[in-house]
């Protein structure tokens, strides 16, 4: 039989559930086939690559597609390890459409031969929610509770939490399995709000999947060493060791995982205190960095996490064992940044209790610390009121005479309180339709202000994204996809029209891997060999990338993208431009220029610089 992916369609309101087939070559991954599928149906999609399973690292991310309620284009999310269970049900793609009647589970398993049991049974979930670990956690361990036992293999459970049923920014929170439950190392399928289009538009708050399938997944390594002898002069495993240095332990910085290379090399380019710090000199952005994250935040880190070598892996065996621990808390470097110095928390204990709620609740971690920070911003300056956000008192949201434990905790207790005010039902952070509703609203009865301190891409009519935390213009683009690394991220300056072009490579590269389920920590060669693999297995390499050109395309074809609406997305270009000059020291006639032309009318020079990004990205990305 010709390869072809396997689509397993469920209707979650009738629980009626068919196999469909499409040969390999009409779609080549999760991604490609889930556009597909999305435009189709409006189904939520989950599906695993062509190579899960296979001997190659970082090959079993398990990627989710849809129209996402927060966004409100096609989005890709996807979640480490969580193929490598997914693969054993024997199909390539679970399509779910309709709703369920009340919030219900949904059981999958490959029992034997061909046959897949589906089940929909209803949960309890206010219950669930609030029982043992709570929220995310109370229902993996429900699931593995009440049906573990009817797995052959340890099965993996997808769970959302409260944040699902009452925002946009819902996110899918899954752990590896261990004698029968769910281990402390969490993954995430975050950005997107694609657990609130689960639970909202499916009525699913979980899904458990395992199953004893076995198929001819690629498994010879002395044909793939040989592969990589051939470009690298070095075999898989000694070529992927090298690719995955920063996010094990990097001598260069004597710590490891994004957190702890981020954060030892970030300096002046410090984001805190929901963005303020763009605003600082750079002396005193240095000294902040210092005082609060080499000589505490990180160090806390690096004493409790690296040194100990707390480190696990997301499910599958990989050498980069990213998953940098202390206790049942997985430290990574947005989540810890976005509820950390964003929201001026720079206590390793205090950020905990932050982020863990937020994970409890279920939040997409990066988009609710950018409100958050907000938020607290807000607070401080007297433009929202304690009482109004579900805290008693204002934080302490700045540098000056700050003491980087006790404030830090003060501030993390009122995220905490923020947190709680946001999930429960009818308060005045109502976020069922976002926070860039909710801002403009505000900013409409109360003054800009509430509306130019959040920072957030925007998309059509609702959408909205709070950006990858880096200061540079590439995570303000104007790209169909936000707040993934679907765009040039690097630390230059690169004029705007050249910028979106860059965007496009990275857009079409970061597909590669998404299409093919492969974790972007392997990058270093996955990019490059992954096409490759491809024509070795399947003799379809300039299929697929013709494919990964489509696919972009189209994707783009449904850009919405809206000029930057918040005066502080705009002074984050100016400011950013401004410190390469004066910092970074670069000479450039183009920066010069652009420099100029902020400080002569900022409106006009922002405006031009969003569309000139946008045309190097739709020139680079029109249809083939």
């Amino acid at each position: 039989m010709e390869p072809h992916l396997k689509v397993l369609m469920i209707d979650a309101g009738s629980g009626f559930y068919r196999i469909v087939r499409h040969p390999l070559g009409s779609f080549f991954g999760p991604v490609d086939l889930g556009l597909h599928l999305a435009g189709r149906h409006n189904s939520l999609n989950i599906g695993a690559g062509i190579l899960a399973g296979s001997i190659l690292p970082g090959s079993n991310r398990l990627v989710f597609t849809g129209f996402s309620p927060a966004w409100g284009g096609f989005f890709i999310s996807s979640m480490g390890g969580a193929a490598l269970v997914f693969d054993n049900l024997g199909v390539d793609m679970v399509s779910i459409v309709g709703r369920a009647s009340s919030p219900s589970l949904l059981y999958l398993n490959r029992v034997h031969g061909e046959e897949i049991e589906v089940a929909i049974e209803p949960l309890d979930l206010p219950r669930i929610w609030r029982s043992g670990r709570e929220g995310v956690y109370a229902v993996m361990d429900a699931a593995l509770e009440s049906h573990g036992a009817r797995y052959a293999n340890e099965p993996r459970v997808l769970a959302v939490g409260p944040a699902a049923a009452t925002t946009d920014i819902g996110a899918i929170a899954s752990a590896p399995v261990a004698d029968g439950a769910a281990t402390p190392v969490d993954t995430w399928a975050g950005r997107g709000g694609l657990g609130s289009k689960l639970l909202r538009e499916h009525g699913l708050a979980g899904v458990i999947y395992g199953g004893t399938f076995v198929d001819e997944d690629f498994r010879d390594r002395r044909v793939a060493d040989q592969w990589f002898q051939e470009r690298y002069a070095k075999r898989l495993a000694a070529k992927d060791f090298e690719a995955t240095v920063k996010y094990r332990f990097d001598p260069q910085f004597a710590t490891g995982g994004t957190f702890g290379v981020n954060y030892s090399t970030v300096g002046g380019r410090l984001l805190a205190f929901n963005y303020r710090s763009i605003y600082w000199s750079e002396e005193q952005r240095v000294d902040t960095h210092r005082r609060f994250i080499l000589d505490h935040y990180l160090r806390q880190f690096n004493e409790e996490t690296i040194a100990s070598k707390s480190q696990k892996t997301c499910g599958e065996p990989c050498s980069a064992v990213c998953k940098k621990m202390r206790a049942e808390f997985k430290k990574d470097y947005e989540p810890y940044q976005a509820l950390g110095p964003l929201c001026g928390v720079f206590d390793q204990r205090a950020a905990e209790r932050l982020t863990h709620h937020a994970d409890r609740l279920g939040f997409d971690a990066i988009s609710v610390g950018g409100v958050v920070a907000w938020v607290l911003e807000n607070l401080s300056e007297g433009r929202l009121q304690p009482d109004e956000v579900g805290v008693r008192e204002r934080p302490h949201f700045a540098p000056q005479d700050f003491s980087v434990a006790s404030d830090s905790e003060h501030n993390a207790a009122l995220g905490v309180g923020v947190l709680d005010a946001i999930i429960a039902p009818g308060g005045l952070l109502n976020l069922s339709e976002g926070a860039r509703k909710l801002a403009r609203r505000l900013a409409r009865a109360r003054g800009p202000e509430l509306l130019d301190t959040l920072v957030y891409s925007a998309f059509a009519r609702k959408g909205w994204m709070v950006p990858n935390q880096y200061w540079n213009p590439g995570v303000l683009s104007p790209m169909p996809i936000v707040g993934k690394y679907y765009m040039y991220y690097g630390q230059d300056f690169v004029a705007p029209r050249e910028l979106g072009r860059r965007n496009a490579a990275r857009f079409q590269a970061e597909l590669i891997l998404d299409n093919l389920g492969t974790c972007r920590f392997h990058r270093g060669w996955a990019e490059e060999m992954l096409p490759e693999v491809v024509d070795r297995l399947w003799e379809r390499k300039e299929a697929f990338l013709q494919s990964i050109r489509m696919t972009a395309s189209r994707i783009a074809s449904r850009n919405a993208s809206i000029y930057w609406e918040p005066q502080r997305n705009r002074d984050l270009v100016r400011t950013f431009l401004e410190r390469q000059r004066e910092v970074e020291e670069v000479r450039d006639e183009k920066l010069d220029a652009w420099i100029e032309r902020f400080r002569g009318d900022a409106d006009e020079a922002s405006l031009d610089f969003w569309f000139e990004t946008l045309k190097g990205t739709h020139e680079s990305l029109r249809e083939f």
